[in-house]
Parts: structure tokens; C-alpha cells; sequence
């Protein structure tokens, strides 16, 4: 994530730090003028700063101020569009902030910075707030703009770093950004202008909480995979992924931690849905020397094995593999089969980061990062390509034959390629 974080958050409130190397006299007065307004309408309020009082104190004739600006109303707007109604902002935002290796964390990183540029002026935020109601129409759609801009500005940051999981949105980016900014600058407003809220513990306990929410309902499956439009969660039709790829998730997925390699082994390993695997109990996982399968209580209610073998590839026996060393290595009481670092149930928010994680710097053949609904897909595949008839995929999957016919032409495809290569080895 090559773009500076801390000149998103400085964005926030739309443009609001035009510097200049070499300013004109006349913009240099401007800047002048516009610092003034900022230090007195921070120190006294806006109604009770008079424009003597800001040419007095920018060292420019009261008649310069009107040139420039028309009125006080007028520097109103201009500080509220045009130069730096946070100035003091801008210095704290200077230095670049480190990339962000997920979404989560790049969240928590803008939010944070978002929220300690905001404090840094806390009396122009109480200003602003307070006597909001006593702009004219154009100052207020002045700041109306301001924000507009911002908030687009942060939705095509976060539209080329989230990537292909885009098409998994709940809504478009642009309202989940503004929604973004709703939480932040409301938490903001009730820590910089009441002395106490018993809302939070501290600010670190709302971001966690903000990320959380905004993850889990961002990224939550789209209507394409919900049980609501569609109870059996069938994946859109994408491309299966090769060998390789797989493997090479799993072992990204293992370097990061037991629960992610168990996930991406369920994943491969089952098939199964994101709404199938969030809803998974420890109950539901069932392990013996002949056999391991789980019983998936969401959807279509069925038994599902999971497999030693992944693309030709054993990992592992049935008693132990990446999910049962994982389910071995658990001290917590959670019924849950996946959990987060605070013991709570794994939402498909959380999943997603977590495929993310597995997935960082992998390209699919399709030059894209893989997806979530490609592992079910490849699974698929696989069992087919196995010996596996289209009505036993029924009794695994619960889908109806129309649904599992590509993946049965998928297969039949990967087949004859295979046979190709064979006789031209021969």
C-alpha cells in the first residue's frame, strides 16, 4: 500500500492543507488571514471573532480580509474548503504512515490517525460543532462538499486496496466510507466536547470495535452467497485454481498461525461456504481412525468429509491434521470451531482477513489474488475429477444438478487437457 495513509486522513476534511512553496504576497496574505481565523475562532468561537479582530491579528489592513474574502462568512467557507481549517493537523500527519498488510489493519491505522488529527484542534472541532447552526446555506454546503470529496477520496484509496474483494461488498464503497466517517467523527465530537462517556473503556476498545463491524458487515457475503436469496450459499461460477496455488496457500496459511492453516484446510479440504464454516461447532467436527467429517447445520444439513487429500498433495491422517492440531492447541471454553483472538465466534469479516493473510501476494492464474468462493470451487472440481458422480455432489454439496453442471463440465475439461499432455509425453 504505496498511498500515504496520513495524506488520506489530512483529506478528510477535503483539501484542507494547501501549501505552497512560493507563495505571492497575495497568497501569502491569504494564509495569513486563514491561520488567524483558525486561532481565533479555536480560542473564541466563530460568532465572537470579528474580522478587525482577525486583520489585527494576520497583520493585514481590515480591507484586504473583505478583498479576499468577501466577508467573514466568506473566510468561513474558505477555511472550511480552501487552505487549513486543521493547519495544526497537517503537521502532525506529515510523516508516512507504514503500509497496512490487511484490511483490518489498514482501517484501525486510518481510523486512529483520523481520530488523532482530529484532537489535535479540539477547540476549532467544539467551534465548528457548536455554531454549525448559525452558518449561512454556503458555508454549510461548503463543509457538505468537504466532506463529499473526502469521503471519495478514501473510497478509491480503499477500492485499490481492497481488489477483487469488492465484489463481495454489502454496499457500495462509497457509503461504507461515509459510514466510516459517521463513527469517526461522532466518537470524535463526544470525546472533544463532553468531559466524560461511559461508551467505551478507551478509544482503543471503539476502534476495535468500529474495525470489527466495519470488516464483518463490508466484507460480509453478498446476496449471491446468502441464506436469505439462497440457502445453499452456491459460490458464482469462477475458475477452479491450479495444484501450486493451492499448496501455496496452505503454506502461507500454516506460517501464520494453526487456526488460519485449519481454515484453508477446511476450505480445500470440504468445500464449504463461508456461512457454513462461520456456524461450525466444535460439536459439529467428528474424528476417528477411518474417517473425519463435519456436520453442517446451516443451509443444506449434511455430512461433509474432509479430506487427507488436497490436489495429490496428503496432509496428513484423519486424527491428525491442520484441524484437529488446531482444535488440540485450543485452552479456551468457546463452542465455537473458529475463533478470534478474544475468544469470540470467527465472522466472515474475520474470515476474510484471515484468507488475506493466506492469500497475501498470490496471484491466480486469472491475474487476480485468489478468492474465497475459488477453494470451494477448486474442491468441487477435484471431487469430480475423483470418480465422484453428479449425484453424489448433490448429497455433499445439497446443490441441485443445474448448479454443479459447470463444475462437472470443468472437470471434464481438466481431463481432456490432462490426456493432451499425455499423449504428447508420448
Amino acid at each position: 500500500m504505496q498511498v500515504s495513509l496520513a495524506f488520506i486522513a489530512t483529506s478528510i476534511f477535503a483539501d484542507l492543507q494547501n501549501l505552497y512553496l512560493m507563495p505571492s504576497p497575495r497568497n501569502l496574505n491569504r494564509q495569513k488571514i486563514i491561520q488567524a481565523a483558525i486561532e481565533l475562532f479555536a480560542n473564541q468561537g466563530v460568532s465572537e471573532t470579528t474580522t478587525k479582530q482577525i486583520a489585527e491579528l494576520a497583520q493585514v489592513n481590515e480591507v484586504t480580509l473583505f478583498r479576499q474574502f468577501g466577508n467573514k462568512h466568506g473566510l468561513l467557507l474558505a477555511v472550511i474548503e480552501d487552505a487549513a481549517v486543521f493547519a495544526q493537523l497537517g503537521q502532525s500527519l506529515s510523516t508516512e504512515l507504514p503500509p497496512a498488510s490487511n484490511l483490518a489493519e489498514m482501517l484501525r491505522t486510518y481510523a486512529n490517525t483520523c481520530l488523532q488529527a482530529l484532537e489535535q484542534t479540539p477547540a476549532v472541532i467544539r467551534s465548528l460543532v457548536g455554531e454549525s447552526g448559525q452558518y449561512s446555506t454556503e458555508n454549510r454546503q461548503g463543509l457538505g462538499r468537504s466532506f463529499d470529496r473526502a469521503n471519495r477520496r478514501v473510497a478509491k484509496y480503499l477500492k485499490t486496496n481492497i481488489g477483487e474483494s469488492q465484489s463481495d461488498l454489502q454496499l457500495p464503497i462509497e457509503q461504507l466510507t461515509s459510514l466510516l466517517h459517521t463513527l469517526l467523527f461522532g466518537y470524535a465530537t463526544i470525546e472533544l466536547t463532553s468531559e466524560f462517556h461511559g461508551l467505551w473503556r478507551d478509544r482503543t476498545d471503539f476502534l476495535d470495535r468500529v474495525v470489527k463491524l466495519f470488516v464483518a458487515g463490508a466484507m460480509a457475503v453478498n446476496s449471491q452467497h446468502s441464506t436469505v436469496t439462497n440457502p445453499t450459499d452456491t459460490p458464482a461460477i469462477q475458475l477452479d485454481l491450479p495444484a501450486s496455488i493451492v499448496h501455496q496457500i496452505l503454506q502461507q496459511a500454516k506460517k501464520h498461525s494453526l487456526q488460519t492453516y485449519a481454515l484453508a484446510y477446511v476450505l480445500f479440504g470440504t468445500g464449504l461456504s463461508i456461512s457454513e464454516i462461520i456456524a461450525l461447532t466444535r460439536s459439529n467436527h467428528v474424528s476417528s481412525n477411518d474417517l473425519q467429517l463435519l456436520q453442517i447445520t446451516r443451509g443444506a444439513i449434511r455430512q461433509v468429509p474432509v479430506n487427507q487429500w488436497i490436489l495429490g498433495k496428503r496432509y496428513g491422517s484423519y486424527l491428525k491434521n491442520p484441524l484437529t492440531q488446531w482444535l488440540r492447541s485450543r485452552k479456551d471454553s468457546n463452542l465455537a470451531l473458529f475463533i478470534n483472538s478474544d475468544d469470540t465466534a470467527l465472522t466472515a469479516g474475520d474470515l476474510h482477513q484471515l484468507w488475506q493473510q493466506s492469500t497475501h501476494e498470490i496471484i491466480a492464474p486469472t491475474g487476480a489474488p485468489p478468492t474465497i468462493a475459488q477453494a470451494q470451487v477448486t474442491w468441487c472440481v477435484e471431487m469430480i475429477m475423483r470418480g465422484l458422480s453428479i449425484e453424489a455432489m448433490q448429497v455433499l454439496t445439497g446443490w441441485e444438478t443445474s448448479q454443479l453442471e459447470p463444475y462437472v463440465h470443468r472437470a471434464k475439461e481438466l481431463t481432456v487437457l490432462a490426456q493432451a499432455f499425455n499423449v504428447d509425453r508420448h
